[in-house]
């Protein structure tokens, strides 16, 4: 798609996409920013382990889980090959994994602290083939392709590619392929649909109400995870729990950062719970939906900066 500046007559110059000559340009950039970009926690640049080198390594703190972020300026490669062997590793040394991250974060993470379940791979290019973005169109892989552009104007963007309604899932060729096998017994990508088996039909009808409501908010994600259903801008923005004859709510914002006159919200500030933020909501009904949303915008507009 062709961008342009505006200048002050209202005509358009149009910003040229300016290559990456080398994968370690990609690399650096996204290490520097890689907070600003994903939500992630910096591990360690080119960790070498048996046979492997992984380009980054991070660490997703929302979710307790490791992630690890490759970078490709060429296109031969699988995706799904690659990608599960970089799964397989980390699964089957755990240890080194977790004491990179102690080592260099200065933390005291143990193995029980990690959610290995929710753990990912990233692979950042500047474009992907037709057969890999194909590739990735299951609705339970652990895998993510992210395309990144620059622009002579220096501005950069980072797009994922996103499936297009996968149904099928990656455990139909797990059984053609024994490293797939093993990851997809310990890695789960949860979807929507999980989430809402077990629920009511009230809280199912309930949940899509709230959920067009959300969306209509703003171009937010909707990214399903292990315990909770996340609506996402540059961060969490509520994160929501389905149950069965109901929802809770936790609106991402700080204890005292919240107006909630009509103190519906719950301050969980100091009690553990699942999701972002320090207010918790529980709803049955959609009787006070506008005023939920009056909420919700409050952590958009905090979230989105």
């Amino acid at each position: 798609m062709a961008l342009f500046n505006i200048d002050n007559n209202n005509r358009f110059e149009r910003i040229k996409e300016l290559p990456f000559k080398l994968e370690k340009e990609i690399q650096n950039l996204t290490e520097q920013n890689i907070k600003t970009i994903f939500g992630l926690d910096f591990v360690r640049s080119e960790f070498s382990l048996g046979k492997f080198r992984i380009d980054t390594l991070a660490f997703d703190k929302d979710v307790s889980s490791f992630v690890i972020i490759e970078y490709k300026r060429d296109k031969n490669f699988s995706v799904i090959d690659q990608g599960y062997a970089y799964l397989s590793l980390m699964l089957n040394n755990k240890a080194d994994f977790i004491l990179e991250y102690n080592e260099n974060c200065k933390g005291t993470l143990k193995r029980d602290d990690t959610d290995w379940s929710q753990s990912r791979v990233l692979f950042i290019s500047p474009s992907f083939t037709t057969y890999q973005k194909e590739a990735i169109n299951f609705k339970d892989l652990p895998i993510e392709l992210w395309e990144v552009k620059r622009y002579n104007n220096k501005t950069v963007s980072y797009n994922q590619i996103q499936t297009s309604g996968a149904q099928e899932s990656v455990k139909t060729i797990s059984r053609q392929d024994d490293t797939i096998e093993k990851v997809t017994r310990e890695i789960k990508v949860f979807t929507e649909q999980e989430h809402l088996e077990g629920a009511s039909d009230e809280t199912k009808e309930l949940y899509e109400k709230l959920k067009n409501a959300i969306l209509n908010l703003d171009n937010l994600e909707v990214k399903p995870k292990k315990l909770y259903i996340a609506f996402v801008a540059n961060t969490n923005v509520v994160d929501i729990r389905i149950q069965r004859n109901g929802l809770k709510l936790w609106i991402n914002l700080r204890h005292g950062q919240l107006e909630d006159p009509k103190g519906i919200c719950r301050d969980v500030s100091a009690t553990g719970h699942w999701g972002n933020g320090d207010y918790e909501i529980q709803i049955q009904s959609d009787d006070n939906l506008e005023y939920i949303l009056s909420l919700i915008k409050q952590s958009l507009k905090a979230n989105k900066k």
